[in-house]
């Protein structure tokens, strides 16, 4: 295991967002795109849990997001973030929050 200075890990933007919106996108059984409140700012990001969760499932749930990564398209579709999950045989499980109506989108995570 490699690890990173303090400094480097207060250089990562991690936040708790709301999934406003999920769809499947057309051709990937695999990739769901979202658009996240994150505080203010809503990003799309696709995230690779379709075969796991639902759109439906997912709508209105508070995640944590790393924020600051580089855009990426994904299947011609331009990500502006990470959901992070915990990852179980290859499985993924949404990282969500304790008491979802008291942690607002924006909320950083320390």
């Amino acid at each position: 295991m490699t690890t990173i200075s303090y400094d480097e890990f207060s250089k990562l933007d991690i936040r708790i967002g709301q999934v406003l919106k999920a769809e499947q996108i057309k051709g990937s059984r695999k990739l769901l795109r979202l658009e996240v409140d994150v505080g203010g700012e809503v990003r799309q990001i696709v995230a690779g849990i379709a075969e796991f969760y639902r759109p439906e499932d997912v709508v209105g749930r508070k995640v944590v997001v790393l924020v600051n990564l580089q855009p990426k398209v994904i299947f011609g579709v331009e990500s502006q973030g990470m959901l992070l999950a915990a990852d179980v045989n290859n499985r993924p499980y949404l990282l969500t929050v304790d008491r979802p109506h008291e942690v607002p989108p924006g909320a950083k995570v320390r």
